[in-house]
């Protein structure tokens, strides 16, 4: 089965097809498949509302089942900040020094029983016969006082689980208990169950 990814972040696809690849699933960005998606204005108030205006719009344009994720980094000691609008917390969308520079400034006089945090991941599959999935992951931990790691990216090197943040991590360990890791999982239990319940989707054989 092939998705089309909603989105040009290349290490987020990478991050899904680790995960869903071993177990049948394909997902693809829009180069491999010679198109270009429309930008979509990410005007939703939660990060499921996000999700699903990115993979309509990219299903609507493709013609293919299309999977969208969003997510992002809530801090209990912000009320909640970075929140929905966490990938452009600094008003400079991609730009993730801005953004670990911010939350770091906003973060300084927070003590470190005060830090938790939590990264949440949203994701909506929309199927062209207008059938949809959706699943959420959550990964729980705390904010550290500066940088670490190199693997990760966005706010991986101060999100901290244990002894290490998400950048420290292997993209295998980082898989197996981070937000989006959680969210296709659950995905994949859903769409088992989908597939039980029909022997096509959108027209494309299984």
């Amino acid at each position: 089965m092939r998705f089309i990814l909603a989105s040009k972040n290349q290490k987020k696809l990478e991050e899904m097809n680790r995960i869903l690849t071993p177990l049948g699933v394909e997902v693809v960005n829009e180069t491999a498949l010679g198109i270009a998606l429309p930008a979509v204005e990410e005007t939703g108030t939660t990060f499921l509302e996000n999700a699903k205006l990115k993979a309509v719009s990219a299903m609507q344009n493709s013609g293919l089942p299309a999977i969208a994720d969003d997510s992002g980094l809530c801090v209990d000691a912000l009320d909640g900040a970075p929140g929905v609008f966490s990938a452009r917390y600094s008003g400079e969308h991609g730009d993730d020094a801005s953004n670990n520079a911010l939350l770091l400034k906003n973060m300084q006089d927070v003590p470190p029983k005060q830090r938790s945090a939590h990264f949440v991941s949203s994701i909506y599959v929309a199927f062209p016969n207008g059938a949809y999935i959706t699943a959420e992951g959550r990964c729980d931990g705390f904010i550290g006082f500066a940088p670490v790691g190199e693997n990760g990216f966005g706010y991986d090197p101060l999100f901290m689980v244990g002894r290490q943040s998400f950048a420290q991590l292997t993209p295998t360990q980082k898989d197996q208990i981070s937000h989006r890791g959680n969210a296709l999982r659950q995905l994949l239990q859903k769409l088992q169950a989908y597939l039980q319940e029909t022997e096509d989707i959108s027209g494309i054989s299984l």
